[in-house]
């Protein structure tokens, strides 16, 4: 079964690059750097990830980020990387929900790469006075695959994360 399912928590620390809406998380101008380690399946074996991305929040609640992902502990060795776009809403309580979207690019040692696009949908909840844990999920469809290599063309998979501000 070569379905990838990528469990993962990402910390995330936010550095405002100037103060908006009162040095709010999610404002236009504040940049978010996340590291990522977890694990992830793919081509019926478990490997071990670690990531790193950016995000800066062009308008209010708007960010694009890119990020970076290396596969690694068996092989063959995976690298991917996503550019994305995410909107948080707002609301006046301390879950805040968001959509997204992204476009991937694996290189696969010893395969053809292959590229995806994808959605996530989720919520943040308040932890503290300028952290938030989200909670969703995502779904990634593969462009031009070719299921003599990957079994499934698609999937669905939870997403964790931990926002820290600074």
């Amino acid at each position: 079964m070569n379905k990838l399912i990528l469990t993962m928590i990402l910390v995330i620390s936010v550095f405002p690059a100037h103060a908006a809406n009162g040095g709010e998380m999610f404002g236009q101008g504040n940049t978010q750097f996340s590291l990522l380690a977890g694990s992830g399946y793919a081509f019926n074996t478990d490997y071990f990830v670690i990531g790193a991305g950016v995000s800066y929040y062009v308008a209010d609640r708007v960010g694009v980020g890119l990020s970076y992902e290396n596969w690694s502990g068996n092989g063959p060795g995976i690298n991917k990387t996503t550019p994305s776009i995410q909107y948080v809403f707002y609301t006046a309580n301390t879950i805040q929900p968001y959509v997204g979207a992204f476009y991937r690019h694996a290189a696969i040692a010893d395969l053809p790469s292959i590229n995806s696009i994808g959605a996530r949908a989720g919520v943040y909840f308040t932890s503290g006075p300028r952290s938030v844990i989200g909670v969703g999920v995502a779904y990634e469809s593969y462009l031009n695959c070719q299921t003599a290599i990957y079994t499934t063309c698609s999937e669905s998979y939870p997403e964790i994360s931990i926002i820290f501000g600074f």
